[in-house]
């Protein structure tokens, strides 16, 4: 059974900072590409950040470069989303998901739904 656990969430004041980890299990997780969601109250899904599954490819959406930073470590089956100068509107549930074939900007750019696999999601709060 294919588990993605994420965790790191928490709450924070503007500017700060915060690194989430989802971590994979019951999938050969270096075969996957990866990345991670978000989606705040009354707002649609957004494909935040991902990866390829050697690392050397990385998407980013707008909102957030030069802010957050993607990677993975495969011997520990982790994906991580470092996440600094944090704002309000970046509150939100957290999710990470797995693709086996789909490139980074692909899995970022289409409906969350379409990936096989994706984490309960850990909440991460912003206040101003």
């Amino acid at each position: 059974q294919v588990q993605l656990v994420e965790s790191g969430g928490g709450s924070v004041q503007s500017g700060g900072s915060l690194r989430l980890s989802c971590t994979g299990s019951g999938l050969t997780f270096g075969g996957y590409n990866m990345g991670w969601f978000r989606q705040a109250p009354g707002k649609e899904r957004e494909g935040v950040s991902c990866i390829s599954w050697r690392g050397v490819s990385t998407y980013y959406a707008e909102s957030v470069k030069g802010r957050f930073t993607i990677s993975r470590d495969n011997a520990k089956n982790t994906l991580y989303l470092q996440m600094n100068s944090l704002k309000p509107e970046d509150t939100a549930t957290y999710y990470c998901v797995a693709n086996p074939s789909s490139l980074p900007r692909d899995i970022c750019s289409r409906d969350i739904g379409l990936n096989p696999y994706r984490g309960q999601g850990t909440q991460v709060t912003v206040s101003s």
